[in-house]
């Protein structure tokens, strides 16, 4: 117990520090809520949330996703804090009445025994984790590439330095704590249950225990008040702010963007974000919920490629800035405007146009921040109310408002890809069970049009009553409102939940991943929900009821998960069943399922080219296929089951240096195997595909089907309809114009070149690897 003085001393000073920590927190608070409200729920199912917060928090499951070994260490930090607010209070008590805890009885031997163990764990996880930061290679993880922009903060060393102060204090903090409870068994005698207290005790007499004891409390408690006055502006008020955010967590999937209200009339609409207070105040928590351990950049494609962006900038530079604000006085948190835009502390206009929208960041990040859309709402702001955007985004964008398809090409054109075929509209079969949303890929891109073409002759072998909408159907908008374009979304949203309202389909069943999520996620924020499917559920239905018969392939088979068919849509297991089925030798990427790497291709990449770095993310996920594929023999494919993975993956630069590995959607492998059960064989043949985007046109070959035995009648391009009601009208036979006249009328079909435009090759602006800054 302390001397009468110095207790009256030590609650002078708590009062004080207590005081001026308690309005620390609350400038906090102010400048979180100088956010915008948010659009998204965040206090409903209140007991829910708070039970997910507990759990979440208590068991660090977040954490230990990824970098196990740092994260024992840590949890050594986590756990010995959280059982320290305990100690620190039991401590107080003993400091100011006659009371102790004897480990005579089981409780105070069990509370005994966690304060001496914690004590012990507290230092190591210390030792360990500042070791790592800044003596083993792993303090790489710290670094950011040359392109990123930095905060005048960081770039000053506010980060080491920070973290060498908290370091300090925890091992002062904790180490005083050891020391006191040493000198307390100098006196009192040795304690089985507090092994490392006993053997600190040795290094006191019975004389000078007495002193080392007091120490020991204001060493413990008085530093504690004393970071208390600091704790709001350093890194570790994660500790706090992240079981916040846990609370009030974004429950939609990271592939549904925020709503927008967008009225452009007006006098000043508030379309996106410019500074800190105009993003959601959720995504001012994350400035302060963020850990800084970079694993949002690790699984960044564009910072895996040396692009300017990183995730984990973005949040380090907004609690820069926002402690920053706190320090300068300007007025923030009392509802005044920040000095700055985002694009002059937080991002580079280079990196806003870097992200491909996968989510990897907000799926990896340990406090769930939500990084992405910051971005998002920068682009809105950048394209609806400055016009400040890539160039070449206009076309796409042109071409969305004037023929309903970012490819330009005229609406007229939406069912040629059905040539051939016997595909029904809903005008010819009004009430189908399925209808197939064929989305823009698809219907032009000769690429993904053998894939629209395999699923639907997969559907016509199983007797499925489908149809499409054909000319009804227009662009969902996906590209558009990724790319920061929410006027010219909900043009083409509205016009789609307009037709699909008279339509009502039962089941809607998509070959584009981009489709299925829009349509079944964000269509519902403006009132439309419907049942929407990918296509590998559906084959995967119809392999399981029997209605497509398979042949397995000694082929060896590996699978790209598309980042809005996995990540965003949750559907992993679907096209791995069905590939499980077509092959003897299934490959799994080491990246894969929710730490699957980008093809490159998402948040408007695919009608651009990408920003500046060393190397394509394309070639990076290709090379990555390539090497699992090696030296398993002849025939080896990269399957995918999104329509610009495919066509990013299948002309990333990098295929053609390294030989090649074929890269076909899953629907494509089914139709072959269901061929080779049913006695016929596939033969590849170039084909001319109609007008196509220069940026996306690629050489194809398009799959033809031809009798195993002789046939008198020439070969068949696609499978003829079945007897299955209602029979659609069967669309002329679909082969290239210009190579029409040189087909010859016999039972295989020959082989035709046509030249087509190819992608041209990409070239860094800048060669080898950039030198990275530390922080």
């Amino acid at each position: 117990m302390l001397p009468f003085e110095q207790k009256i001393a030590f609650l002078v000073f708590a009062v004080v520090t207590g005081l001026l920590g308690i309005r620390g927190f609350y400038r906090l608070y102010r400048r979180v809520a100088a956010g915008q409200p948010d659009v998204d729920a965040r206090w409903n199912r209140l007991a829910a949330r708070t039970w997910y917060a507990l759990t979440t928090t208590l068991l660090q499951n977040r954490t230990f996703r990824r970098r196990p070994v740092v994260s024992f260490f840590h949890s050594f930090i986590f756990y010995g804090f959280s059982f320290y607010i305990l100690v620190n209070c039991v401590d107080a008590l003993e400091g100011f009445f006659p009371v102790s805890i004897s480990s005579a009885n089981w409780a105070g031997a069990s509370y005994n025994l966690l304060a001496d163990v914690f004590s012990a764990l507290v230092m190591i996880g210390v030792v360990a984790l500042v070791v790592r930061r800044f003596f083993l290679p792993s303090r790489r993880d710290f670094r950011f590439n040359e392109r990123t922009l930095l905060h005048e903060d960081v770039r000053r060393w506010y980060i080491t330095r920070d973290s060498l102060i908290v370091s300090v204090f925890i091992l002062f903090h904790v180490g005083s704590r050891a020391m006191g409870a040493g000198a307390k068994l100098a006196a009192e005698g040795p304690d089985r249950f507090q092994p490392f207290a006993t053997l600190l005790s040795h290094g006191f007499t019975p004389a000078d225990a007495e002193a080392w004891r007091v120490f020991g409390f204001w060493g413990a408690l008085g530093s504690v008040l004393l970071f208390l006055m600091y704790f709001p502006y350093t890194k570790h008020i994660h500790l706090m702010m992240a079981p916040v955010k846990y609370l009030v967590a974004r429950e939609a999937s990271p592939g549904v963007l925020p709503a927008l209200d967008v009225n452009l009339e007006s006098e000043e609409p508030k379309l996106g974000a410019r500074r800190l207070e105009d993003l959601g105040w959720p995504r001012l928590l994350d400035a302060y919920a963020c850990i800084q351990c970079n694993r949002c950049q690790d699984v960044c494609p564009a910072a895996a490629t040396g692009k300017a962006l990183s995730p984990a900038a973005l949040e380090i530079n907004k609690r820069m800035e926002l402690n920053s604000l706190a320090r300068s006085g300007t007025g923030f948190e009392k509802g005044g405007e920040s000095p700055r835009p985002l694009l002059g502390f937080a991002l580079s206009t280079e990196a806003v146009w870097a992200c491909t929208t996968c989510g990897a960041c907000m799926e990896v990040c340990p406090t769930q921040n939500e990084q992405m859309l910051d971005i998002i709402d920068i682009r809105r702001q950048q394209v609806m109310i400055e016009g400040e955007f890539p160039t070449q985004l206009q076309t796409a964008f042109r071409g969305m408002e004037r023929a309903n398809n970012p490819w330009g090409i005229n609406h007229d054109q939406r069912m040629a890809w059905a040539e051939g075929l016997a595909v029904p509209t809903v005008e010819e079969n009004p009430a189908p069970d399925v209808l197939y949303w064929v989305g823009c890929a698809a219907s032009y891109d000769p690429q993904s049009q053998k894939t629209a073409r395999a699923f639907v002759q997969l559907l016509t072998r199983a007797g499925v009553n489908f149809a499409v909408l054909g000319k009804q159907e227009r662009c969902t908008g996906d590209s558009a409102r990724r790319a920061g374009n929410e006027y010219l979304y909900r043009q083409l949203a509205d016009q789609n939940v307009a037709t699909l309202a008279t339509v009502r389909p039962k089941l809607i069943v998509a070959t584009c991943p981009h489709c299925m999520n829009t349509i079944g996620k964000e269509y519902k924020q403006i009132g439309c929900d419907f049942k929407v499917m990918h296509h590998t559920e559906y084959l995967e239905s119809l392999i399981a009821d029997g209605r497509l018969a398979v042949e397995a392939s000694a082929s060896a088979v590996a699978y790209h998960d598309p980042c809005y068919l996995g990540r965003h849509g949750g559907v992993y297991e679907a096209p791995r069943n069905v590939l499980r089925v077509l092959t003897n030798e299934f490959v799994e990427l080491e990246r894969k399922r929710e730490n699957s790497f980008c093809c490159g291709a998402g948040g408007g990449q695919f009608w651009k080219e990408e920003e500046e770095g060393p190397e394509r993310i394309s070639d990076n996920r290709y090379r990555e296929a390539q090497a699992h594929l090696d030296g398993r023999g002849e025939g080896a494919v990269l399957a995918v089951g999104c329509p610009f993975c495919k066509s990013m993956l299948e002309s990333t630069p990098g295929k053609g240096e390294a030989g090649g590995i074929a890269v076909k959607d899953v629907a494509e492998l089914l139709l072959e195997s269901v061929l080779r059960r049913a006695g016929e064989s596939v033969r590849l043949a170039s084909v001319a595909p109609a007008a196509v985007a220069p940026a996306t046109s690629v050489a194809v070959k398009e799959v033809v089907i031809a009798k195993a035995a002789a046939s008198p009648m020439p070969a068949q391009v696609v499978q003829e309809t079945s007897q299955a009601e209602p029979v659609a009208s069967v669309r002329k036979k679909w082969v290239p114009k210009a190579a029409a006249a040189n087909l010859p009328p016999v039972e295989e079909v020959a082989v035709v070149t046509v030249p087509v435009a190819v992608r041209k090759k990409w070239e860094p602006k800048r060669s080898g690897k950039p030198p990275t800054t530390d922080n």
